[in-house]
């Protein structure tokens, strides 16, 4: 009898961001990156595999490590493995092709494209070399980045770049972009000058069949002057992915709004690309035309494709945790093809993989909630924070969602609900002898928003490097996030509904805490109209509260 399955989709300790999944035989393989739990930057681990049937999406099996990091010669220079992709060559192996780089990103725009190979879909890999040309010269031709791999009816295509809007300024030259530029691609002045359209963009080569040596010459498949184009609105940032439905090429990647999947189609795998649309936003950006300063969930970097399985396309993307950009979970989300070719955006859900909406009986994680928003959640890219707000954390083996404060929603989508009675949480208030406190490094990078207050003083913020931060008054600040008041809770409460701006259905007001370590089950009565609804808890109250479980019963 299958599972039920809910996202994140993989176990609630496992954080693999970049999914690329993929058919082998009878079984789906997702490869990405893979992030450490509470990890200070990205990718911080070593590659490891799950597979499931493609007959049963909840049954994900972990296949093991898959590849080490200190298999790739410029390690430990460069100590993490980013976004990578495996394809089947010509040959029935699998070649895993993927990029090195640094804290933060840092020098991971510098280096050539690695090749590692196995006999087995499920590794482990061995290293095989970098991308090269005949004469053994390495390939370092746009900037070598999330390399993407398609066997095209036997044809070796690898998809990769990034892309940066400077060269449309008209000061690129006088402005210090192209100094930026010389700094984060670690090229010279003139090789970046020396690109006829520019360094950047998405770049296309092929490779022989040895999965190595290039065939063709690297080529921009979208243009990068953008401007009057129909990428201009969404342009493409990096995470590429290509995937072929009958005689169209769809072009998958993050667009430069970083918290979004888009696509573009074309006839050809190398030319001629039509921007699409978006496809997922982890914020729900976009959906219903939603705003980016109403959305659901901290947003940040995203990276993922699309797939049919068994009939059903999906879209596997992830989301953020922990108040940062470096520990992000796989989740996944049913999509549709129109006839037209066309791909709606999809708002994220709890189901995700499951067979429809979750059984409307049963404990669940209380991390499972696809909207987490105190209604001013931050931008992430490339950040940690130290300012509170609602997240998905832990201390050790427990996992649940940490500071929130009066005003929070949390969101579940979507319960199939038949006469249920009540709804009860498993929570805990929130003071200095559980409260989750990061010790690591903090982070923002320029393209991160959020209320950072005048007690954090950057001192440094610049592209693919690292921040440096001070407090100018360090008592004031901690003062203001711990929050040390008695343990007064008897206004706190959650609000159920079913809609954000509907109607009260109960209230389960907590009391009694006990040990501030412990977990107490809080429950009432709730009359929820059969069928399918999603499930909002919506927090009042003068004190912080974490919440581990929600039972429906």
């Amino acid at each position: 009898m299958k599972k039920q399955v809910f996202n994140p989709f993989l176990p609630l300790n496992e954080y693999i961001p970049d999914g690329e999944p993929h058919i082998f035989g009878d079984r789906v393989y997702l490869y990405g990156s893979h992030d450490k739990e509470g990890g200070y930057t990205f990718c911080m681990q070593d590659y490891v595999v799950y597979s499931a049937p493609v007959t049963d999406l909840s049954d994900w099996r972990y296949e093991g490590v898959s590849y080490k990091a200190s298999q790739d010669p410029i390690y430990p220079k460069l100590k993490y493995m980013y976004a990578p992709d495996v394809v089947r060559g010509n040959d029935g192996r699998y070649y895993l092709y993927y990029c090195m780089g640094g804290d933060y990103g840092q020098g991971g725009y510098h280096n050539p494209i690695s090749v590692a190979v196995s006999d087995s879909p499920a590794g482990p890999f061995s290293y095989l070399g970098n991308v090269k040309y005949a004469d053994g010269t390495v390939m370092k031709r746009y900037i070598c980045f999330d390399p993407a791999a398609l066997n095209d009816d036997g044809v070796i295509r690898i998809y990769y770049g990034t892309q940066y809007g400077y060269e449309e300024e008209e000061d690129f030259l006088t402005s210090g972009r192209l100094n930026d530029e010389i700094e984060m691609f670690g090229r010279t002045r003139e090789e970046i000058l020396s690109y006829p359209d520019s360094i950047n963009g998405p770049v296309m080569v092929v490779l022989e069949d040895d999965m190595l040596t290039v065939k063709e010459e690297p080529k921009h498949i979208i243009p990068y002057k953008v401007k009057g184009t129909s990428f201009e609105q969404h342009p493409f940032f990096e995470a590429s992915s290509m995937r072929k439905v009958g005689d169209k090429y769809y072009f998958i990647y993050s667009s430069w709004q970083n918290h979004e999947l888009c696509y573009a189609v074309s006839d050809y795998p190398d030319r001629d690309f039509t921007f699409g649309g978006t496809i997922v936003s982890n914020g729900d950006v976009g959906y219903n035309g939603r705003s980016e300063a109403d959305k659901l969930n901290m947003t940040g970097t995203t990276h993922g494709s699309i797939i049919e399985i068994n009939g059903q396309w999906y879209v596997f993307f992830h989301r953020l945790t922990h108040k940062s950009d470096y520990s992000r979970q796989a989740c996944a989300e049913k999509i549709e093809i129109a006839d037209d070719g066309s791909i709606a955006q999809v708002e994220v859900t709890s189901c995700g993989l499951n067979e429809g909406a979750l059984k409307g009986k049963g404990t669940y994680p209380a991390v499972i909630a696809c909207n987490l928003t105190n209604g001013h959640m931050p931008h992430g890219s490339n950040c940690i924070y130290p300012i509170p707000f609602p997240n998905v954390t832990n201390l050790g083996g427990d996992r649940f969602i940490g500071e929130i404060e009066d005003g929070t929603l949390i969101g579940y989508k979507y319960f199939d609900f038949k006469d249920l009675k009540s709804v009860g949480v498993k929570a805990r208030f929130e003071n200095d002898k559980n409260r989750v406190i990061y010790e690591g490094p903090i982070r923002i990078d320029e393209r991160g928003t959020g209320e950072i207050g005048d007690d954090l003083v950057m001192l440094e913020s610049k592209l693919m490097g690292s921040g440096e931060y001070i407090y100018k008054d360090k008592e004031k600040f901690e003062a203001s996030i711990h929050q040390d008041k008695e343990n007064d809770i008897k206004d706190c409460f959650f609000d159920i509904k079913i809609t954000p701006e509907g109607d009260i259905l109960s209230r389960i007001y907590m009391k009694d805490f006990g040990e501030s370590l412990s977990w107490k089950l809080f429950e009432t009565d709730v009359d929820i109209p059969d069928g399918v609804h999603a499930l909002y808890l919506i927090y009042h109250g003068k004190e912080k509260v974490q919440l581990k479980e929600i039972i429906l019963k």
